[in-house]
């Protein structure tokens, strides 16, 4: 099995990634640089946000995928001060957790997804 990615080497590329398709995303909490956990809230502009969590990483060890997430919530999209509430908690909980925010009308999000968890 290899070596995980970085978590700020992670970070970065999925930011250029959102970048390249147009869409504005942007570091809003760094973490621990080497395995500091991240957390993408998408922001749909409505009001409403997605959140990814990373998944267990038994969803994806077999498949060799770096990292893989999944919805943190069973409703499609929440208020984003429901969202907000949620990042804070788990900021508490985990004090090394990235953030990054994603801007996107139609809430794409550009990550790996465990579609079981979804």
């Amino acid at each position: 099995m290899s070596e995980r990615l970085r978590s700020d080497f992670w970070v970065g590329a999925y930011i250029r990634r959102c970048s390249s398709e147009g869409v504005v995303a942007m570091l809003r909490r760094r973490g621990a640089a080497e395995a500091g956990a991240i957390m993408v809230k998408v922001d749909r502009l409505d009001g409403t946000a997605t959140l990814y969590a990373p998944a267990p990483q038994t969803a994806f060890a077999e498949r060799g995928i770096d990292r893989l997430f999944a919805r943190a919530h069973t409703e499609d999209a929440i208020a984003v001060i429901d969202a907000e509430i949620r990042l804070k908690s788990q900021i508490r909980f985990d004090p090394d957790l990235w953030i990054v925010e994603v801007e996107d009308r139609t809430g794409r999000s550009f990550l790996d997804l465990d579609l079981d968890e979804t």
